[in-house]
């Protein structure tokens, strides 16, 4: 056996077993399932790695070249050589884009642990090979059929060999040599050439209509000349009555070698359609935040006394959600975004009452108080990493039932990634750059390949629709039934409306947010250039229209192009959020501390307004139009709510004329004087209810007017009024029919009636659900790998044979008497040997160690533990053995 044969590894255990920690680091962190709970030993991480669930989820998030990669090797021998590999991506023609990314692509798949092996005998994870391999059930997303040897499995030895001469070839003795030499003749280019020249057109044009999949059709009991001709030489085999396959060997010659119609080597470029002043971007989406504020706001401050009730099930109901768009000014998929959006940066949830309805949070209160660039910022960071999705409201859940706004099964745990990818792709293009949205989802499209509806497609299910078309079926556009191109969208749609990106480009304070640095901008009249980037994941490339990745060398530019961005960790997001709130922080416009009063009854604002200032006005006046500059109108009605509030006509003269830079006209003047000369003259209270005024002559007005029919009021006195009904129905009756009264207390003062604040208990902002297990951090890796790396040691140790003990079966734990474990310890202890042992702990989980004993007494052994690379102490009792280690 040659040293390179010694050297390579026997299995997918010894080919982890040979990497540095580096590189098993990068596979924990690319597969994190992998890591939970820790393996033992690298013999248990490669099994885990090979199990059906790890390995759909490795596949899942390949790009589409590794994905092509994988799926060449699934339908080529096993083992595989690279120049074998390399024949089915580049074909005949060896395309040099193929040529150069096929390294990168295959270090990637070792990277995963997909394959393993070097380049003369690659292997893929036999369960990837698998999924990936053409079946009857599951035709081969490259749209090739079985082998020669797998096709002629369950067929007669005479058959066989009448194929044999029919083909041309000399007979054989036994069907296993039989079909080798069909196999050969099938694979040899020239006799392949020399067999198909012979065929009758109609013939061949039959095995092109099979050559690119799928590759079975029917045939009757008495089948075509041209067909027959295809079947007597095996170029068509049998599988079932009336069901014959076009041989994988067969259709390789056809396709000139190539597995894939297409194979697809670089991303589709993301080429901007637009580019606009870097200036004007920012301003724009500095002016839709603004917007996100006041929309924010006006939501919350509509659900100040408790909002909509809660559905049984949960979420707002139809008729809400309609109320609240027809409140906001805006569709009901934005109302419901906006609504999801205070949900999932903690503004908004359920009371908890057993009326249990929706209301603003004590951390709403202290979000106003905030700086509005602050304000911001806390929006578009819980947007950034929330998993609940507005989108899907008003569609159907896999039970049929419908998903409502705030309510239950709107998390999809894709959305943080698509939104950061989204973004990231975004900030590769030059300032000011908007991108064309369908070259976005192209791009999507080719680096998560495998993510279909509902963004958990198997591997398997994307056979079955791939195998139908011949083709990979990301190669052609997917329907709106994509989940992962649906989220592209929303995200588009929802950072223009958040004012992350403006008219379609990404915002400085976007970039900010994202984690990403501007590069210095260049002058107004200079057209912006691509400059270099850094993303999330903290490689860096260039802002060009490709992304990352197109500076590396070509081997490798197919893995480096499809990595998608990661989102940040807590504490970097938090300094990238405050970096975007210093610098959207002076594109907000200033809050004003006055209006402009009008003639006819209404007030322009013609910019936000303080607090204190916009608090007062909105009890004062109604609000008649919203945009650049709000209109408020003041009605008798909205001048008596100030009153009920407490404030005297007095002082909204003085409210008025303070805040006012035009005079105060004088038909406003007339309003508050006129309403506040009338209001509290009745008095109403409780005996059920009771009117009461020093003027008999307004109270018998009251009375004839047939309004007040419905009250039924009658005189207690000449100064009272009484009636059955409550209090507040007898106050909006007397206002309906044009008096102003105003309630008063059992000691009989005027009740001031201000705006109730209705809150909800201390709530948390809803968790974001994680796509599968959280990415292990430094810390955790290097303390995983350690134990991992340890554990493998004291499973690989050679131990010292024994005259008396049958060899333990790998992963089997020594067994000893005490006495034999007391006396090898007390040996080892003298002479500073390691020994190798099985231990329990108190949880009851069994494990293989080496130790170097120190000291034994009282029971226990301390001991230099090589597994944990340190001294520890453990009980004799919880050793089941003890063996030496061999000598070498």
């Amino acid at each position: 056996m040659s040293t390179e044969d010694q050297r390579a590894p026997r299995s997918l255990a010894a080919a982890l077993r040979a990497r540095d920690d580096a590189s098993l680091a990068a596979l924990l962190r690319a597969r994190p399932d992998l890591i939970t709970p820790v393996p033992t030993d690298l013999t248990q991480l490669a099994t885990r790695a090979g199990t059906r669930a790890s390995v759909v989820r490795a596949l899942e998030r390949l790009d589409r070249f590794a994905l092509q990669t994988a799926e060449a090797l699934a339908v080529a021998g096993d083992p595989a050589t690279y120049a074998e590999l390399l024949g089915l991506m580049a074909g005949d023609a060896r395309d040099q884009a193929v040529v150069d990314a096929l390294p990168g692509a295959l270090t990637a798949l070792r990277e995963q642990a997909l394959v393993w092996g070097d380049e003369g005998s690659l292997r893929l994870v036999r369960t990837a090979r698998e999924l990936l391999a053409p079946s009857a059930q599951h035709p081969s997303p490259t749209g090739l059929g079985p082998s020669v040897r797998e096709a002629t499995a369950g067929m007669s030895p005479g058959r066989i060999q009448e194929l044999v001469a029919t083909a041309g070839l000399p007979s054989t003795h036994d069907s296993v040599s039989a079909v080798g030499a069909l196999t050969a003749l099938f694979t040899h280019r020239k006799k392949m050439a020399a067999l198909l020249a012979k065929a009758p057109a109609d013939s061949v044009d039959v095995l092109k209509r099979l050559m690119w999949g799928p590759p079975y059709g029917q045939v009757t009991a008495d089948p075509a000349a041209r067909l027959r001709w295809l079947l007597d030489r095996g170029l068509l085999l049998p599988t079932a009555p009336g069901t014959v396959v076009l041989p994988r060997e067969v259709a390789l010659h056809l396709r000139e070698g190539r597995a894939h119609r297409a194979a697809e080597p670089v991303p589709p470029t993301v080429e901007p359609v637009a580019t606009h002043r870097p200036q004007v971007v920012d301003a724009t989406a500095a002016g839709q935040a603004y917007t996100t504020l006041a929309t924010v706001e006006e939501l919350l401050k509509d659900w100040h006394e408790g909002g909509p009730a809660v559905l049984r099930a949960g979420g707002l109901s139809v008729r809400d959600l309609k109320r609240t768009a027809v409140a906001l000014d805006v569709s009901e998929p934005m109302a419901a975004f906006w609504v999801e959006l205070a949900y999932a940066a903690g503004l908004l949830a359920s009371d908890g009452e057993a009326d249990e309805r929706y209301a603003a949070t004590p951390e709403y209160d202290e979000w106003l108080e905030r700086p509005p660039a602050d304000r911001w910022a806390q929006l578009a960071q819980a947007w950034l990493a929330a998993t609940r999705t507005s989108g899907v409201v008003g569609g159907r859940d896999l039970k049929e039932r419908a998903l409502s706004a705030l309510g239950p099964g709107l998390d999809r745990s894709a959305a943080p990634e698509v939104r950061h990818r989204v973004l990231t792709l975004l900030a590769g293009l030059p300032e000011g750059a908007a991108p064309d949205p369908e070259a976005l989802l192209a791009r999507l499209r080719w680096e998560r390949p495998l993510r279909g509806p509902q963004g958990q497609q198997s591997p398997q299910g994307a056979q079955g629709q791939q195998g139908q078309q011949g083709q990979h079926a990301a190669q052609g556009p997917q329907g709106d039934d994509d989940l992962r191109a649906r989220l592209a969208r929303w995200t588009l749609t929802e950072a223009e409306l958040l004012g992350v990106t403006g008219r379609g480009a990404l915002s400085a304070h976007g970039r900010a947010l994202l984690g990403a640095r501007s590069a210095p901008r260049p002058p107004a009249t200079a057209t912006p250039t691509p400059t270099a980037q850094d993303d999330p994941t903290g490689r860096s490339g260039p802002a060009g229209p490709t992304g990352p990745g197109d500076k590396l060398p070509a081997p490798h530019r197919a893995a480096a192009a499809g990595s998608p961005a990661t989102p940040l960790s807590p504490p970097e997001q938090a300094v990238a959020t405050a970096a975007a709130a210093r610098l959207i922080a002076p594109l907000l416009p200033e809050p004003l501390d006055h209006v402009l009063l009008q003639a006819d009854l209404t007030a322009v604002a013609p910019g936000p307004l303080r607090r204190p200032l916009a608090d007062v006005l909105s009890v004062l006046a109604d609000v008649e139009s919203k945009g650049g500059a709000t209109v408020y109108r003041f009605t008798p009605g909205s001048v008596r709510r100030a009153l009920d509030a407490g404030r005297s006509a007095s002082d909204l003269h003085a409210f008025l004329t303070e805040h006012s830079r035009t005079p105060v006209p004088q038909p406003l003047a007339y309003l508050i004087d006129d309403v506040a000369r009338r209001h509290g003259h009745l008095r109403v209270g409780s005996a059920s209810a009771y009117v009461r005024c020093d003027d008999d002559a307004l109270l018998n007005e009251i009375l004839a007017d047939k309004r007040a029919t419905a009250l039924r009021l009658r005189r207690l006195a000449p100064t009272v009024l009484a009636t059955q009904a409550d209090p507040a129905a007898l106050l909006e009756g007397l206002r309906a029919m044009g008096f102003a009264p105003a309630a008063e207390s059992a000691e009989g003062d005027v009740l001031i009636t201000r705006a109730h604040a209705h809150r909800t208990p201390p709530r948390t902002a809803p968790e974001p659900v994680p796509d599968g297990p959280p990415v292990p951090d430094t810390t955790l890796l290097t303390a995983a790998i350690r134990a991992i790396r340890a554990g493998d040691l004291a499973a690989t140790t050679p131990r010292k044979p024994t005259e008396d003990a049958a060899p333990l079966a790998p992963g089997e734990l020594p067994r000893t008497s005490s006495a034999e474990t007391l006396a090898t310890m007390q040996a080892a202890v003298l002479t500073g040997e390691a020994l190798w042992i099985g231990y329990v702990n108190a949880e009851g989980t069994a494990s293989q160690r080496v130790i170097a004993p120190v000291r034994v007494e009282g029971g226990f052994v301390t001991a230099y533990d090589h597994t944990a690379d340190e001294v520890r102490t453990y009980p004799l009792h919880r050793i089941t053995g003890v063996a030496e280690l061999a000598d070498d």
